[in-house]
């Protein structure tokens, strides 16, 4: 159970902070809801307490966890290649950043820059890019108190090697 002031994560939204905890009357029944802020769009959402793991709202990542995602994106080039068809990618992409796991979300990261590496991206693949590459770098850098920019300095440099 969160608390008024923590810091969580909402899948494919990013970071959110609990701004209040309220009971709400829906249908005749009484819920609490988890008032929450996202923080890449200050957008507010409602999400009812017991429906928060279900939907995959979690804590932020630990730095073990963070040292593992450094490792997920600096692996080499996979050797089987990439899937070829664009619908299917979409897919597996898609359903790796709804999941809410920063792991998934650094597969995505790493095997679209490996990608860009061989070819253009399209326009698809450049929102999927940038999507993976926020949700990743405002996770870390709030995780670790430092700054987005720092983080996404580092992601890049890994890239760039």
């Amino acid at each position: 159970m969160f608390k008024i002031g923590d810091r969580a994560v909402y899948p494919a939204q990013g970071v959110v902070e609990i701004k209040a905890i309220e009971a709400k009357e829906f249908s005749g029944e009484q819920n609490e809801f988890y008032i929450l802020r996202i923080i890449n769009t200050d957008m507010t959402i409602m999400v009812p307490t017991s429906n928060a793991n279900t939907v995959g709202m979690r804590s932020l990542i630990d730095n073990e966890c963070i040292q593992k995602i450094f490792g997920i994106l600096r692996e080499k080039k996979p050797i089987n290649g990439n899937i070829a068809s664009w619908s299917r990618r979409q897919k597996i992409y898609q359903d790796k950043i709804r999941s809410g796991d920063l792991i998934e979300v650094a597969e995505v990261l790493r095997e679209l820059y490996f990608i860009k590496e061989d070819k253009d991206l399209s326009y698809g693949e450049k929102k999927f890019l940038d999507h993976a590459r926020k949700l990743l770098v405002q996770e870390i850098a709030i995780a670790q108190g430092t700054s987005e920019e720092q983080v996404a300095e580092k992601v890049e440099n890994i890239f760039l090697h």
